[in-house]
């Protein structure tokens, strides 16, 4: 029977207490272990507060288990953890077995990709937040005026603009993901497949095809040309 290693992530104090989120995220775990025939010796739950975001304790020891007896680490979603360079470099350094229930066919590559982007793109949020902000600043809108806004209107107005800023460097992972695929020699209907498979969406919001794939292609080539 295969051993497995739970991990869960819940990113507020208020879901870990009372279970939201996490039950989701249980739930798919356990369906996958058993799908496989498996058994889950320990699980690890990770809550993260606005002050500890960065120390992310129980992955480590989650990844020490999986190490010692042998086990797979499982967790439910790939996409937000993988982007955690710590997480990346810890999963690395360990050479444990790992799935992710919502991406099972993910492998070093799939996460090597996300590891090199996570930082540039945590960046270049900050950097497009900040400017779009100056830009509205210089048009003559007050911004944290409360006599314009409230403090809900505001937030909400700062979270349109880091999604957006969000959409376009996805935009550009694609382009990265897609450049380093074409390096492997995989070929358009091949990248266009792994895209999907990571969930990546045009910015349409449709799914990746071939001729689509070789459009970027061709505007990375341009770019790098310019």
């Amino acid at each position: 029977m295969k051993k497995y290693i739970a991990y869960y992530r819940v990113s507020r104090k208020e879901q870990g207490i009372s279970g939201l989120g996490l039950a989701a995220q249980k739930a798919s775990v356990e369906k996958y272990v058993a799908s496989q025939d498996g058994i889950i010796l320990k699980e690890y739950t990770e809550v993260e507060t606005g002050t500890n975001k960065r120390e992310r304790v129980e992955i480590h020891k989650a990844i020490q288990m999986a190490k010692n007896e042998s086990a797979v680490l499982v967790i439910a979603k790939l996409d937000r953890l993988a982007r955690n360079v710590s997480f990346v470099s810890s999963l690395m350094d360990a050479g444990i077995e790992f799935v992710a229930v919502d991406m099972p066919s993910a492998n070093n590559f799939t996460i090597h990709i996300f590891a090199a982007l996570a930082e540039q793109e945590a960046k270049l949020i900050s950097t497009r937040t900040k400017q779009a902000l100056a830009e509205l600043k210089k048009k003559g809108i007050k911004l944290g005026n409360p006599d314009n806004l409230t403090t809900e209107a505001r937030n909400r107005g700062v979270q349109a603009i880091k999604e957006n800023a969000l959409s376009n460097d996805r935009n550009r992972q694609a382009q990265s993901i897609i450049g380093s695929c074409k390096e492997k020699g995989m070929t358009y209907r091949e990248i266009a497949a792994y895209l999907n498979e990571l969930n990546f969406k045009t910015r349409y919001g449709k799914q990746f095809l071939p001729s689509t794939v070789h459009q970027l292609y061709n505007r990375i080539n341009l770019q790098q040309v310019a």
